[in-house]
């Protein structure tokens, strides 16, 4: 079958008269080019051409027109780097106002399907040029029929909160920048993915920090091809003075089959050799949590407390104080309204928590401070400010944007850490706000005027600071990073034990999200937020078939009487909660292994996943559409029996013999979770 055949990819490249005597060739790739630098992009697998031909893998732009390169010299070079051993072809140029281009393109062993693109512009004249940006991996990938004509990841973040695995057709073009989008939104993972039924394409930028760049994804209507680039655009000419060189972030160009699962756990591993490495989460981090927040900001430590003892009843591991507790975005002393023992009150209540067998989580917005506070009083220089010397704004909590590499700002938010985990005693935090994920460039004459992106690439930093603050204070401590409707930056993912679909818009961005994540940080927990945000607010099959772990925001025995929306645990919602529970605990799927290739969550229909955990196969199948009569069990060893059960709804559908297409008839149309046994 088309998702069992081993990936094999081929990149290729005419030679005409540039002098190489044959392609560069490295495991499955094939690569030449031709004397002006143009290329021809195929993929064994195929059904029909992939990537028009003639693209070119970098450009420039001087005065507002890409710069025309002269005839190449091509030549190849062995490359021993952090990605190990490869071949590459290299590209040299010269354009009639002075600019030497080189690009070269490198196969490496350990990356089959994989080019990386490197590029360096010298300015050989005896004059400045005035560079407006660059581009480079910039292809049109053809259409094969298909309906929609592609699916894709794209991976920008914008106050839309739009879906990150989405359709592509004409019409459509999305920017994809990777800086501040909206006030609070920007960041996310800068890839783009494009793929048909039959192959699809993925390009990106390989820097080890964050760059403000742009993945344009586009397609007019009626054409037959999309476009994709990776593209900079400077805020103002950079001057290029003679003898200086300019290098454009590395790139790459992969080909693969199937959805984006895989592509995105190459680039993953690109990314490692850059030292962006993901971590492996604490087991802590896989317990089903409770959260406060049901009672929203207006809560009462007597609401909190009178729950407790349900949340330990049901057997959830965590419970966490969100947002209220403090006087302000930035003043985190606590508000006597709630806390009028102060500290005291607050160390009784993780006192309590613990008392009831629960660990403790602390809401907190890092990096915000309400104008007005006392921080900003004391600190005037901490803030971000725009060009015209105004605070960056962040709009969700009327707030301003701190600076992450202001010493001030990381001193005082280094002691709020030990503050929550030492000295009142938390076991972890719920790092929560969409402004995280990303900063603008920061024009502060007292932070670093010379550099205004300086705080866009140091931004991990500030959070790699947190994390082994908290984990010095506390070995075990779990930080959980909520970016409220973004496409998580993938430089942060480093410094987190415990992501979250944060805020999710329906399930299918539950589903969508953990599939993402756990492609490019698969042995982190992913955390499905509370059941009340997924479809009808008890989607529970969403969240155990892709191996979320639980959470809810339920009330008990009444809500917050200024609430806007009833939280509470009804005894049906209840006897929902403990199946959902139970079927956690005992299959902790959260904890298991996907296994891409087996479906294509785009163009297969249903909607399927599959986690193997314990040499058992997990299937999860969902509807958006009609009713499903039948589904194909992919993946299972021909000849051998499977015994199969319906684990949510407790259905024995009994034994199958496996073959080369393995049907079981069903009846469903939401969502249909199973489990495979070989017997």
């Amino acid at each position: 079958m088309r998702h069992c055949l081993r990936l094999t990819m081929i990149l290729t490249v005419l030679l005409l008269g540039a002098g190489c005597a044959k392609p560069l060739a490295s495991g499955d790739l094939s690569l030449s080019a031709d004397k002006a630098g143009l290329i021809r992009i195929a993929s064994e697998k195929a059904v029909k051409p992939l990537v028009q031909e003639g693209a070119e893998l970098s450009a420039i732009k001087v005065d507002g027109e890409f710069v025309p390169f002269g005839p190449c010299k091509i030549s190849k070079e062995a490359v021993q780097d952090a990605f190990g051993s490869g071949q590459g072809v290299v590209m040299e140029s010269k354009a009639e106002n002075g600019l030497v281009r080189r690009v070269s393109a490198t196969a490496y062993d350990r990356y089959p399907s994989t080019l990386i693109i490197r590029a360096q512009y010298t300015n050989a004249s005896d004059k400045d040029v005035a560079v407006d940006g660059w581009s480079a991996c910039k292809l049109n990938v053809l259409a094969a029929g298909d309906d929609p004509d592609f699916w894709s990841f794209q991976g920008q973040s914008t106050e839309e909160r739009d879906d990150w695995i989405l359709p592509v057709g004409g019409g459509f073009f999305q920017k994809n920048y990777m800086g501040m989008n909206n006030s609070d939104y920007g960041g996310g993972v800068p890839v783009v993915c494009l793929w048909r039924r039959d192959a699809g394409v993925m390009v990106g930028h390989l820097s080890p920090n964050p760059e403000l760049v742009s993945l344009p994804v586009a397609m007019e209507a009626g054409a037959d091809h999309a476009s994709i680039a990776i593209e900079k655009e400077y805020d103002s000419p950079l001057m290029l003075h003679p003898g200086e060189s300019l290098q454009p972030c590395d790139a790459f160009i992969s080909v693969f089959t199937g959805d984006c699962f895989s592509a995105l756990r190459n680039y993953a591993g690109l990314l490692e050799a850059k030292g962006v490495v993901m971590p492996e989460s604490e087991p802590d981090a896989f317990e089903p949590a409770w959260c406060a927040w049901g009672y929203e900001r207006r809560f009462t430590l007597k609401e909190i407390l009178g729950t407790l003892p349900k949340v330990k009843e049901l057997g959830f591991k965590w419970a966490t104080l969100d947002d209220g507790y403090q006087i302000a975005e930035g003043d985190w002393d606590l508000t006597r309204e709630r806390f009028p023992h102060g500290d005291a009150d607050m160390k009784n209540l993780v006192d309590q928590f613990h008392a009831n067998g629960l660990k403790a989580e602390l809401w907190w917005a890092p990096l915000a401070a309400d104008p007005g506070t006392a921080f900003l009083k004391k600190y005037p220089e901490s803030v971000i400010l725009d060009k015209d010397g105004k605070p960056q704004d962040i709009t969700w909590w009327d707030s301003w944007y701190l600076s992450p590499v202001d010493a001030d700002v990381i001193r005082e938010q280094k002691a709020l850490v030990e503050k929550f985990l030492g000295d009142w005693g938390f076991d972890g935090l719920k790092l929560d706000g969409q402004h995280m994920n990303a900063v603008a460039p920061d024009y502060n004459p007292a932070h670093h005027p010379d550099d205004p992106e300086k705080d866009v690439r140091e931004l991990p930093t500030f959070f790699k600071m947190i994390y082994e603050t908290a984990r010095a204070v506390k070995p075990h401590a779990v930080l959980q990073f909520c970016p409220c409707g973004d496409c998580f930056s993938v430089y942060h993912l480093p410094y987190i034990n415990k992501t979250v679909s944060s805020d999710p818009e329906s399930s299918w961005q539950i589903r969508t999200k953990g599939y993402v994540l756990r492609a490019l940080a698969p042995r982190t927990a992913y955390y499905g937020d509370h059941i009340e945000l997924s479809d009808g607010g008890n989607d529970y099959q969403t969240q155990l078939g892709i191996g979320a772990v639980l959470g809810t925001k339920f009330t008990w025995p009444k809500d917050n009487p200024y609430v806007r929306h009833s939280y509470v645990l009804t005894p049906e919602k209840e006897a929902q909660l403990k199946n959902a529970l139970e079927i956690y605990e005992s299959k902790r799927l959260s904890e298991g292994e996907f296994v891409p290739g087996l479906y294509d969550i785009g163009y297969d229909f249903p909607e399927t996943y599959v986690i193997r955990k314990d040499g058992v196969l997990n299937y999860a199948f969902y509807t958006r559409g009609p009713q499903v009569t039948q589904v194909e069990l992919r993946g299972l060893e021909k000849g051998c029996d499977y015994h199969i059960t319906d684990y949510y709804n407790h259905v024995d559908y009994g034994t199958v013999k496996a073959s080369d297409k393995t049907v079981l008839d069903v009846s469903f149309d939401h969502a249909l979770l199973l489990e495979a046994i070989k017997q």
